[in-house]
C-alpha cells in the first residue's frame, strides 16, 4: 500500500489528513460517492452512503472506479467486507427497470425473479402493481411511474428509468454563440450527460453557468419548456440570459408568478405560485398541463418545496432536469429528488472549475467575538430557543463588520444576516442600502444593477440574496447570521462571490460568530459542505482585526 492520505474504516467511514500532498486529488474523486460528515482542522471524515453510490452509479462510475478510487489513495487495505458490500450495492441499480412493452404499457422488470418477486410483495408497493404477464415483469398502474420510483429507492431498490419521454410540442431552440462567446467545455459535458438520459440533476457551483446548462439542455430538447425558479428576480434573470444566450424572442417567454400570469412556448415559474392555495386547494395546477410541455427545468433543485414532490410524481413522462450547486437538503429528501428528478448525471468539483478559471478563487475566514458579560449572562438564562438568534444577532458583531469592510476599499461587498432587526441595525449602522423580502420587486432589481455597476459599493441583505442572484463583481461577504446549521445556504453564500471579476479581486468570505456559544456550533456544521468543495477556513479572533 501507498502511504496515501485515506484511511477506509469498515463501518464505511473514510478518514482524509488534510494536510497530506494528494489530498486534494483523494477529495475530489472521494466525493463522487461519499458524503463529508465532519471537517475540523486535521482530518475529514466521509461516510460511504448507498444513495451516494447510486448517484456515482448513474452518473457512469462502476463499482471498480469506486473500489479503484479508495485502492489508489488508501493507506492501508480497504476492509474485504466494504469491498463487498460497496460492489453489491452498487449492482443493486438497475436490477429492476421501468420501460415500456410493444403496447406501451408501464411495466417493471427484471432478469432476477426473486428480486421482482420480494418487491412486488411489499405492501406499499403490491397496489401500484395490476398484472403479472411473465416471470421477469409486472405492469405499472400508468399513473404511478414515480411514485413506484421512491417505493421502490426506500426499500433499497431503486430502479433504472428507462420509459421513454413524451416530446411535447417541438418549438425550435438553438445556442446563440456570437460576439465571441460559446459554450464552456464543462457546460456542453452537463448538457451531453442529461440528453443522454433524458432526466436527471446536474451540479455546478455558484458562478459556474447553471442557466447556461438549462439553455444548453433547451436547444438539445427543442421543445416548449416549463421552467421553475425560486422567486421573481431570478425568474426575471432567467429571462434576460434566454434573451441573451438563446434564438428566443421577448414574445416566446412567458412569466408565470405572482405579478404576471403569461403562458408561452417557454414559461418561467416560480415555486411560490406552483403551491399556493386557494381553499385547500392547489390553485395553479393547471399550469402543469397548460401546454404539452416537453421539458422542465427545477432551478435550485435543492430548494425544491416538499408540495411539488408530489406534483412532480405526476410528471414522470416529461423530461426533467434539475439544477444544483449540492445535492444536500436540510430536510433529508435527496432520496426524492433522485426518484422524480433524476439521479446525478454530471458533477463538476468547485477547485477543478476554479483551476480552469471559470469561477473566482475565494479565501474562508471564522471570525471569533466575544459576548459582553451582560449579554453573556442573558444568552445563560436564556431557552434554547432564544440562544441561537442571541448569538447570532449580537450587536458586538456591528463593529467588527466595520473593520472587515475598512479592510477593503474599493471593493464591493454585501452583508448578509437571517434576523431583520439586526440587518436594520447594520443598515443604520453602515449607511447602506438594505434588501429583504419585504423590499419591492422593482427596487431590488434597481438596487442590484446599482450593485453591478459600481455606483454603490455596500448592500446590507436578508436570505433573499442568497439564491440566483447574479452580482458577479462582489468580492467581499460578510455573513453576520444565518439559518442554524444550513449547509445548502453556506453554499449559496459563497457562491455570491464566485463569479469571476472583472477587477481582479480574490473572493474574502467572513463569518462572524459568537464564540462558546451555539452559533460557533451551527457554524461547524455549515462549513462541512464547503470543505467537502476543498475550500478551508482561516479562524480569525475580532480583537486581531482592531489590532490590525
Amino acid at each position: 500500500m501507498s502511504d496515501g492520505p485515506l484511511i477506509v474504516q469498515s463501518d464505511r467511514t473514510v478518514l482524509l489528513e488534510v494536510a497530506h500532498s494528494d489530498a486534494e486529488s483523494a477529495r475530489h474523486e472521494l466525493a463522487i460517492f461519499a458524503e463529508l460528515e465532519r471537517a475540523p482542522e486535521h482530518i475529514h471524515t466521509y461516510r460511504i452512503t448507498r444513495l451516494g453510490l447510486w448517484n456515482a452509479r448513474a452518473a457512469g462510475h462502476t463499482a471498480e472506479d469506486m473500489l479503484g478510487t479508495l485502492d489508489r489513495w488508501s493507506r492501508f487495505p480497504v476492509p474485504p467486507s466494504v469491498a463487498v458490500d460497496l460492489r453489491e450495492t452498487v449492482n443493486r441499480y438497475g436490477r429492476l427497470v421501468i420501460e415500456r412493452d410493444d403496447e406501451g404499457t408501464l411495466i417493471l422488470r427484471s432478469s432476477d425473479p426473486a428480486v421482482l418477486a420480494q418487491v412486488a410483495n411489499n405492501k406499499r408497493i403490491q397496489p401500484l402493481l395490476i398484472g403479472h404477464p411473465s416471470p421477469e415483469t409486472f405492469v405499472v398502474d400508468a399513473w404511478a411511474r414515480g411514485q413506484i420510483k421512491q417505493e421502490l429507492l426506500k426499500i433499497g431498490w431503486p430502479a433504472e428509468d428507462l420509459a421513454g419521454y413524451t416530446p411535447g410540442t417541438p418549438h425550435e431552440i438553438t445556442l446563440s454563440e456570437q460576439d465571441g462567446w460559446h459554450i464552456r467545455p464543462y457546460q456542453q459535458d452537463a448538457v451531453d450527460a442529461f440528453s443522454k438520459d433524458g432526466s436527471g440533476v446536474v451540479v455546478l457551483p455558484c458562478g459556474a453557468g447553471k442557466t447556461i446548462v438549462g439553455a444548453g439542455a433547451m436547444a438539445a430538447t427543442k421543445t416548449t419548456t416549463l421552467i421553475l425558479v425560486t422567486n421573481t428576480v431570478s425568474a426575471r434573470q432567467w429571462r434576460d440570459e434566454l434573451l441573451k444566450r438563446t434564438s428566443l424572442t421577448p414574445e416566446e417567454i412567458g412569466e408565470y408568478s405572482g405579478q404576471a400570469k403569461e403562458v408561452k412556448p417557454v414559461t418561467i415559474a416560480t415555486y411560490q405560485i406552483l403551491t399556493a392555495k386557494r381553499k385547500g386547494e392547489y390553485a395553479h395546477l393547471a399550469l402543469l398541463d397548460a401546454l404539452d410541455w416537453g421539458l422542465i427545468v427545477y432551478d435550485e433543485v435543492h430548494l425544491l418545496p416538499a408540495p411539488v414532490f408530489k406534483l412532480t410524481a405526476d410528471l414522470q413522462a416529461r423530461r426533467r432536469i434539475g439544477l444544483t450547486a449540492t445535492l444536500v437538503r436540510e430536510d433529508g429528501r435527496e432520496g426524492d429528488v433522485f426518484s422524480l428528478i433524476g439521479p446525478k448525471r454530471f458533477d463538476a468539483p468547485w477547485k477543478q472549475i476554479e483551476a480552469q478559471g471559470f469561477i473566482s478563487p475565494a479565501a474562508c475566514y471564522e471570525v471569533r467575538v466575544d459576548l459582553p458579560p451582560e449579554d453573556r449572562l442573558e444568552y445563560a438564562a436564556a431557552t434554547d430557543d432564544e440562544r441561537y438568534r442571541l448569538a447570532a444577532s449580537a450587536p458586538a458583531k456591528v463593529d467588527t463588520v466595520k473593520e472587515l469592510i475598512a479592510k477593503h476599499p474599493g471593493e464591493r461587498i454585501l452583508v448578509i444576516g437571517q434576523y431583520l432587526d439586526q440587518l436594520e441595525t447594520l443598515s443604520e449602522a453602515l449607511n447602506a442600502p438594505q434588501i429583504t423580502g419585504a423590499t419591492p420587486i422593482d427596487e431590488r432589481e434597481e438596487l442590484y444593477r446599482q450593485f453591478r455597476e459600481g455606483e454603490i459599493e455596500l448592500l446590507v441583505v436578508s436570505k433573499v440574496a442568497n439564491f440566483s442572484i447574479d452580482l458577479p463583481e462582489a468580492s467581499v461577504a460578510i455573513q453576520v447570521s444565518g439559518s442554524f446549521g444550513s449547509r445548502q445556504e453556506e453554499a449559496q453564500r459563497l457562491g455570491r462571490l464566485l463569479r469571476p471579476k472583472e477587477s481582479g479581486h480574490t473572493a474574502s468570505f467572513y463569518t462572524l460568530i459568537a464564540r462558546d456559544t451555539i452559533d460557533q456550533d451551527y457554524a461547524q456544521n455549515r462549513q462541512r459542505f464547503l470543505a467537502e468543495q476543498g475550500y478551508s477556513y482561516t479562524i480569525l479572533d475580532a480583537d486581531d482585526l482592531e489590532a490590525a
